[in-house]
C-alpha cells in the first residue's frame, strides 16, 4: 500500500514538474511575456522615478513690489533666492491677474507699499498672497512656502516681530524622509504597481490564450488536477514577478538613489506574498473570460487602477469616504505599498508586515478557490 502511494506521489512530482517546464519553456519562446515583464516594469519605473513629482520646487508665482526700499527689495531678494518658487517681478498685480487666470503663474505675492512704514514702526508688516484656488495643493504650497521666506527672513533681519517668543514654538523632525522627496516613497509604490500588472495582466493573457486555442481542455483531459494545473502554470511567472521586482529595486537604489533600510528577507517576503492574489487573480480572469482582450480590459480595470487609485499610492486612504475605505481592504496592494515604503525608508517592522503578508495570503486565498472552481466549472 505504502509503495503504491509512493508511485503516486512520484507520477504527481513528474506531471507537475512537466507542467512547470512546458510553461517555462512557452515564457522563454514569447517576446510578449519579456516586454510584460521586464521592459514595461522600465518604462513604468522611468516614469514615476523622474515624470511624477508631489515636491512642489520652482513654482512659478508673479512678485509685485508697490514701494522699492531696501526692505522690500532685501524680502523681494528672500523670494527670489528660494529654491521653491520661479520668480517674475511686477510693478502692479494686474500685470500678473491674466497669467494667474490662464495658470501661467501659481500665485501672486503682493509686497505692500505700507510695509517698509510698518517695519520701521516695529508694527507687524504684512504681505498679500494671491493663488489659484482651482488647485488646492498647490496654492496650499505657495502660502505656506511663502510664509516660510517670510519668516526666514524676518529671522535674518532680526526684526522684533521675529524676535518676539511665540506663546508656543513647534520644532518640526522629518524621519526616514528628511528632504521630504517624493521620489523615495513614489518609487517603492511605484514597485507594487509594476508588480501588480506583472503578476495580474500577464497570468490571465497567457491562461486565456491557452483557452482560445484549446490546448487548456487537451491538458485538464489529462490525469493533471486542476490545482496541479493551476500551480504549474504560476509557478514559472511567480518566479518572473520576483526577477521583475528585483530589477525594480535595483533601478530604485542605484539609479534613483531611494535608501534601502530594511532586510533582503522582508523585501522578498512580501513581494511573493503580494504575487499570490496578483496571480490568482489572473487566474480567475482567464478562466472566467477564456479570452485576451477581454482578460486585458478586466485585468486593467479590476487589479490596475485599484492598485493605483485605493491603494495610498497617491491618495490617501483615510481622506476617503468610508465606503470606499471598506472596499480598499480587498485591495492587496494597499497592504503591500506601505509595507515596501516601510523597508526602504524605515527599516523591518515586522508585526507590520506580518498584518500584510497575512491580509494578502487572506485574499491570494480567495482568489485561487475561485480560479479552481472556475476552472473545474469551464471544464464540465
Amino acid at each position: 500500500m505504502s509503495s503504491g502511494k509512493s508511485h503516486q506521489s512520484l507520477d504527481r512530482a513528474r506531471r507537475f514538474a512537466a507542467l512547470v517546464r512546458k510553461e517555462t519553456y512557452q515564457v522563454i519562446r514569447d517576446p510578449s511575456s519579456i516586454l510584460i515583464a521586464f521592459v514595461l516594469p522600465l518604462i513604468l519605473l522611468f516614469l514615476f522615478g523622474y515624470g511624477v513629482s508631489l515636491d512642489a520646487t520652482r513654482t512659478r508665482i508673479g512678485l509685485v513690489v508697490e514701494d522699492p526700499t531696501p526692505i522690500t527689495r532685501d524680502l523681494a531678494a528672500s523670494f527670489q533666492a528660494s529654491r521653491y518658487f520661479d520668480v517674475v517681478n511686477g510693478n502692479d498685480r494686474r500685470e500678473f491677474e491674466e497669467q494667474l487666470i490662464v495658470g501661467r503663474i501659481r500665485g501672486i505675492i503682493v509686497i505692500p507699499a505700507t510695509f517698509a512704514a510698518d517695519y520701521a514702526a516695529r508694527t507687524t508688516p504684512a504681505i498679500q498672497v494671491i493663488v489659484d484656488g482651482s488647485d488646492p495643493n498647490t496654492a496650499g504650497f505657495v502660502q505656506n512656502y511663502a510664509r516660510g521666506v517670510v519668516a526666514t527672513w524676518a529671522a535674518v533681519r532680526g526684526s522684533e516681530v521675529a524676535a518676539r517668543p511665540p506663546a508656543i514654538n513647534v520644532e518640526q523632525r522629518f524621519w526616514f524622509n528628511p528632504q521630504l522627496t517624493s521620489r523615495f516613497f513614489l518609487v517603492p509604490g511605484s514597485i507594487a504597481i509594476v508588480m501588480t500588472l506583472v503578476g495580474t495582466l500577464l497570468t490571465s493573457l497567457v491562461v486565456a490564450r491557452e483557452w482560445e486555442r484549446g490546448t487548456m481542455e487537451a491538458l485538464m483531459a489529462t490525469p493533471v488536477t486542476a490545482v496541479e494545473l493551476l500551480a504549474g502554470k504560476i509557478l514559472p511567472y511567480f518566479i518572473l514577478g520576483l526577477a521583475s521586482m528585483t530589477l525594480c529595486v535595483l533601478l530604485a537604489v542605484f539609479l534613483f538613489g531611494v535608501p534601502f533600510r530594511g532586510s533582503i528577507l522582508a523585501l522578498y517576503a512580501l513581494s511573493a506574498t503580494f504575487l499570490i492574489p496578483a496571480l490568482g487573480q489572473g487566474l480567475l480572469i482567464s478562466a472566467a473570460t477564456k479570452n485576451q482582450f477581454l482578460a486585458s480590459q478586466l485585468a486593467l480595470l479590476s487589479a490596475f487602477l485599484p492598485a493605483f487609485l485605493l491603494s495610498g499610492f497617491l491618495f490617501e486612504i483615510n481622506s476617503m469616504p468610508r465606503i470606499i475605505q471598506w472596499v480598499t481592504t480587498i485591495v492587496a496592494a494597499r497592504y503591500l505599498i506601505p509595507s515596501l515604503q516601510t523597508v526602504f525608508l524605515a527599516g523591518d517592522i515586522w508585526p507590520m508586515f506580518l498584518q500584510a503578508i497575512a491580509a494578502m495570503l487572506l485574499i491570494g486565498a480567495v482568489f485561487f478557490v475561485l480560479a479552481a472552481r472556475s476552472t473545474r466549472k469551464r471544464i464540465g
